[in-house]
C-alpha cells in the first residue's frame, strides 16, 4: 500500500546504526519482518502473563543464573508461544556476552536474538520503536488524507464512478472491480489483470451476497482473498466493490469507506439520471424511426451532438437486467465518438445506430454483451424502421454474438418462412387438410405439395404420385374446398406453397 515509512520491525531496529544492535540468531524471516507493537524489558523467569503478541522483549539475564540448557529452551518456548517476535540481551550488565544455551534455544525456536551493548540503554531501543510506530501512523494518516482528496477529485471527472474506482485501485495498489446488482462486472482497474474465470466466480459471490441482503463479505476464490462491499441501501444494494489483497489497515478502511459512500450516492443518482436519459433516447429514436431526422437532431444535439450519417446500420439486443454496465459503456462511447454512434430504446430492446463503416463499435459491443445481437443491412435515414425490422429478424436466428441480416437475405424468402411466427400461421392454415388426412386416411397434404412442386401440372403430379390424373384433380379440388380458397389462382397457390414451406422440418 502506498505512502509507508519503514515499518517498526525487528529488522528495522537492527538496521538503526545509532542503536548498535548485533544479531546473534537471525530467527525466522516472518518474525524479523513482523510489526513490533512495543518493546518491553524484564528479567522475570516467566514474563508471558504481562506480554502481548508482536512484542520485543529485552533482558539482562539475571533470571538465568547458572541455568542448564532445558531452562533456556523452556524460557524461549514460552516467549514464542506468547507471540514474542524478538529477544534482545543486554550484555556486560550481569554477564559478559550472550549465554550459548540461550543462543541455541533461540536458533532452535526460530526466534530472532540480538545483543544490546552496555552503552545502549534499553529505553533507547524502546524509544526508537515508539518513534517508528508514530512515524508510520503519521505517514498513514497523511496518505489517507491525500488518497481521499485524490479520489474526491477523480469523482468530479466525466465518468466519475469509473475514475473513482481507478483511483482507489492506484491508492490501495490492488485490483478493484465494480459489479452491478445483477453481478455483472461494469468497471475494473487495472483492466484485464484478473482472469475472466476469477471474475465470473467473484460475480457469483457478489450475487449471493446481495441476495442475502448482506453489506460485506470476505471470500477466498481460487486461493485469492477477496473483500466484497455492497453499495447502496442495506437490503437493496445497487452493486458491490470487490477488492483483492486481503485485509486493509485502519487508514485503508477509512479511504474505502469514503469511496463506498461516494459510489453508493453516485449509483443512486445514476439510477435516476439513467431513467431520464432512457426516456430522452427513446423519444429521439422514435423520431428517427419515423423518418423525422430534423426533429431528432434538435432534441439530441444539446446532449449528444450530431447523429450518425447515412448509410447506417442498426443493431438490436435485449435491454433486460444485467445490461446496465453495457449502457454505461455505450454512454462513454457516444461521448468519445460524438455524432458517430447513437443508441436508444424501443420496447424491451436496446437499439444501436452506427455509421455503416463503423465495424469497431459492433465488434467491441459483442465483447461486452454475450447474448444474441441482430444487425441490419446498410440503410438510409428514411429506411431506419426497415433496418430495425431487419435487425430483429436477424436476432431471432442468432446464438450468442452478432447475426447479420445479410445472411438471411442471401438465403432468400424460404429462410424467412422458418420463423416461429410463420410456422404457427402455416400450421393453422394447413390444419383442415392435416385433420382430414388423419380422420379419413386421405393424402391431401402430400398431393397438393406434389402438385405445386410440379408447377400445378396435373399429369406430372399424377405420375410422381403413381395415381390417375383424375384422382389428383379431385384431391386438389377437395383441398380447395376444405381451405375455403380457389386454388386456380396464383395468389392462393402461393399462399398454400408458403404454408407448406414454413412447416418443412
Amino acid at each position: 500500500m502506498a505512502a509507508r515509512t519503514a515499518p517498526p520491525t525487528v529488522r528495522a531496529l537492527l538496521g538503526r546504526p545509532d542503536l548498535e544492535l548485533r544479531i546473534i540468531a537471525p530467527g525466522r524471516a516472518d518474525r524479523l519482518d513482523a510489526p513490533v507493537r512495543w518493546v518491553h524489558s524484564t528479567d522475570l523467569v516467566d514474563p508471558t502473563p504481562f506480554l502481548s503478541d508482536g512484542m520485543v522483549l529485552l533482558t539482562t539475564g539475571t533470571q538465568f543464573g547458572d541455568a542448564a540448557e532445558p531452562v533456556y529452551r523452556a524460557y524461549v518456548d514460552r516467549l514464542v508461544h506468547r507471540g514474542v517476535v524478538g529477544l534482545g540481551f543486554g550484555t556486560e550488565v550481569v554477564r559478559e556476552g550472550v549465554p550459548p544455551g540461550l543462543v541455541r534455544a533461540a536458533e532452535r525456536a526460530g526466534l530472532p536474538l540480538f545483543e544490546v551493548p552496555y552503552r545502549v540503554p534499553f529505553i533507547a531501543v524502546a524509544r526508537a520503536n515508539a518513534e517508528a510506530i508514530a512515524a508510520e501512523a503519521f505517514a498513514r494518516r497523511t496518505w489517507a488524507l491525500a488518497a481521499q482528496r485524490a479520489i474526491s477529485l477523480a469523482a468530479l471527472r466525466p465518468d466519475g464512478l469509473g475514475a473513482t474506482v481507478a483511483e482507489l485501485s492506484r491508492q490501495l495498489e490492488t485490483w478493484i472491480g465494480l459489479f452491478d446488482a445483477g453481478g455483472s462486472l461494469t468497471r475494473e482497474h487495472p483492466h484485464g489483470s484478473v482472469s475472466s474465470d476469477l471474475t465470473a466466480r467473484i460475480s457469483d459471490e457478489v450475487t449471493a451476497m446481495i441476495r442475502r441482503g448482506a453489506s460485506t463479505a470476505s471470500v477466498e476464490v481460487a486461493g485469492e482473498r477477496i473483500a466484497l462491499q455492497a453499495l447502496g441501501p442495506v437490503g437493496a444494494a445497487r452493486g458491490a466493490l470487490a477488492i483483492t489483497g486481503g485485509e486493509l489497515d485502519r487508514e485503508g478502511r477509512d479511504v474505502l469507506t469514503a469511496v463506498i459512500a461516494m459510489a453508493g450516492l453516485a449509483l443512486e443518482q445514476q439510477r435516476s439520471l439513467s431513467r431520464a436519459r432512457r426516456l430522452l433516447r427513446t423519444g429521439v429514436l422514435q423520431f428517427l424511426l419515423a423518418g423525422e431526422r430534423g426533429r431528432a437532431l434538435s432534441a439530441a444535439t444539446e446532449l449528444w451532438g450530431d447523429l450518425p450519417q447515412a448509410p447506417l446500420r442498426v443493431a438490436v439486443l435485449d435491454a433486460g437486467p444485467g445490461t446496465d454496465g453495457l449502457v454505461e459503456w455505450l454512454e462513454v462511447r457516444v461521448g468519445d465518438q460524438r455524432g458517430a454512434v447513437f443508441f436508444g430504446f424501443d420496447r424491451d430492446d436496446l437499439v444501436l445506430v452506427t455509421e455503416a463503416a463503423d465495424a469497431d463499435t459492433i465488434r467491441m459491443l459483442t465483447h461486452r454483451f454475450h447474448g444474441p445481437v441482430g444487425l441490419s443491412l446498410p440503410v438510409g435515414d428514411e429506411d431506419l424502421a426497415d433496418g430495425l425490422a431487419q435487425a430483429r429478424s436477424a436476432r431471432e436466428r442468432a446464438g450468442d454474438g452478432v447475426h447479420t441480416f445479410d445472411a438471411i437475405a442471401d438465403r432468400g424468402m424460404r429462410e424467412a418462412l422458418r420463423s416461429p411466427d410463420a410456422r404457427a400461421i402455416a400450421g393453422a392454415r394447413l390444419a383442415p387438410l392435416v385433420d382430414h388426412d388423419a380422420r379419413e386416411r386421405t393424402d391431401l397434404v402430400r398431393t397438393v405439395r406434389t402438385w405445386l412442386t410440379h408447377d400445378a401440372r396435373i399429369d406430372e403430379a399424377a405420375r410422381a404420385l403413381g395415381v390417375h390424373r383424375h384422382t389428383v384433380r379431385a384431391r386438389v379440388a377437395h383441398a380447395g374446398t376444405l381451405l375455403g380458397t380457389d386454388l386456380s389462382t396464383f395468389s392462393a397457390r402461393a399462399d398454400l406453397w408458403s404454408a407448406l414451406l414454413a412447416t418443412d422440418p
